[in-house]
């Protein structure tokens, strides 16, 4: 799972929204950085100033002293050669930041929701399997599966061998790069998976729930039976994997991950967090309920339940109580947003619904089906943005900018509801002439 960059490869399909953060969190551990301070962006390709051949030939008996043969490392390493793209995206800032409506309105609509529900009845026995050995959710277990690489349809192009290799001679963080470099290794001379199946993210998070390589040799398991923890032709090791990941980050079977509150007019949540928990009992002291209404003590909760309040948007938007299954999930890529979108496309696909309160915007997100139409929208204008996949990159927020100053809207360059709108009353009107 990967352990990852937050928000960003991890999630292998929201990396196409997001580019890596500064600080680099994987596996929820932080990565120290090299520098103390935060690389500016990369304006043009990342040149190598020191061989390549020269760097791999000094890691050979790093290699070898963390349990890779000298005979693997060679055969893996002898005709490798890098791809510095992956350094500018190591040092790539992006300057556009995406709100919470839009983070979830992208990972949790209809689509991904639908895709879940066939996943679910499709994988039923492992899942019934997986979730007697070790007490996670089907739903949850999916909902990593689909958010990290849309139930394995996203997974990453890059050659990991190369990738890391690339990552542990240049550019900053190399020793952590260094360590997942070996890692590959490993897993290669177990036999777990051949080298061909080594394709992940940029920054080495592979598989159908992208794990980064140890992550992979610490959690991943063999639930087919064959011998071989493949987490990328097997669902059931992903799958198992990925609920064994859970459990070691203290899932605690049968209780919620949290649910949507409501707060009492004139009660403060400023100083609240998912660490500061408190009692259900001294939430309930201060009028806190249910969104839906209901007493926030229900199934197996009890008073002396301990859980913290988070607000990703302030205390206008979605308000939510979460307990120690909502850190777990947090583990799996530290954001807090990332575990939200998690914990609710978990919900939704037991057939829960939406948020009852609104996020606080005029300009709501857009789901993956309607990204797509702006996107259509704006081909037609005769912008050139790449595929048509609902994916909002640099190019059609670039084209969107543009096309709010047309339309007199604010250039945000947000694939919003508004700019949507606008689109459709324009066709509209064409379509009366």
């Amino acid at each position: 799972m990967k352990h990852h960059f937050s928000l960003f490869i991890g999630t292998a399909l929201f990396a196409l929204f997001n580019q890596a953060h500064a600080e680099l969190i994987i596996n929820g551990a932080k990565v120290a950085s090299n520098t103390a301070t935060t690389t500016a962006p990369v304006t043009g390709s990342y040149m190598s100033t020191s061989s390549f051949q020269g760097c791999l030939a000094n890691l050979r008996s790093q290699a070898i002293a963390s349990g890779v043969s000298g005979s693997t490392y060679d055969r893996y390493t002898q005709n490798l050669s890098p791809d510095y793209s992956v350094i500018d995206k190591l040092n790539y800032q992006p300057e556009f930041s995406t709100p919470i409506w839009d983070y979830l309105s992208g990972l949790v609509d209809d689509e991904r929701v639908q895709v879940g529900k066939q996943k679910l009845a499709q994988h039923r026995a492992v899942l019934n399997r997986v979730e007697q050995a070790y007490g996670v959710p089907a739903e949850t277990v999916v909902a990593v599966w689909g958010v990290e690489s849309n139930y394995g349809d996203i997974s990453g192009k890059y050659p990991l061998l190369q990738a890391l290799g690339t990552l542990s001679c240049e550019g900053r963080r190399q020793s952590y790069f260094r360590g997942e470099f070996f890692a590959a290794m490993r897993i290669l001379q177990r036999g777990d998976l051949t080298q061909d199946q080594l394709y992940g993210s940029w920054a080495g998070a592979f598989g159908h729930t992208q794990f980064m390589p140890s992550t992979y040799e610490r959690l991943a398991v063999d639930f087919d039976g064959d011998g071989r923890r493949d987490l990328v032709s097997s669902t059931a090791d992903a799958l198992a994997s990925t609920a064994n990941f859970l459990k070691q980050a203290g899932w605690q079977t049968g209780l919620p991950w949290g649910f949507e509150v409501k707060i009492p007019q004139g009660v403060s949540i400023a100083g609240e967090s998912r660490r500061n928990k408190k009692s259900l009992n001294s939430w309930i002291e201060q009028g806190l309920i249910r969104a839906d209404g209901t007493a926030l003590i229900q199934g197996n909760l009890s008073g002396s339940t301990t859980a913290g309040l988070i607000s990703p948007a302030g205390a206008n938007g979605p308000v939510f109580l979460v307990f120690k299954n909502f850190d777990a999930i947090y583990s799996y890529n530290a954001a807090e947003s990332y575990g939200l979108a998690i914990a609710h496309l978990s919900d939704r696909l037991k057939g829960g619904a939406s948020f009852l309160t609104p996020w606080p915007t005029d300009d709501a997100g857009t789901s993956r089906a309607e990204r797509r139409e702006i996107q259509q929208f704006l081909v037609k204008r005769g912008y050139d943005i790449g595929a048509v996949d609902g994916l909002i990159g640099d190019k059609s927020r670039q084209a969107i900018r543009q096309e709010q100053s047309r339309l007199g809207l604010n250039p945000t360059g947000r694939a919003g509801q508004q700019i949507l709108r606008a689109f459709r009353q324009e066709q509209a009107k064409q379509m009366m002439q």
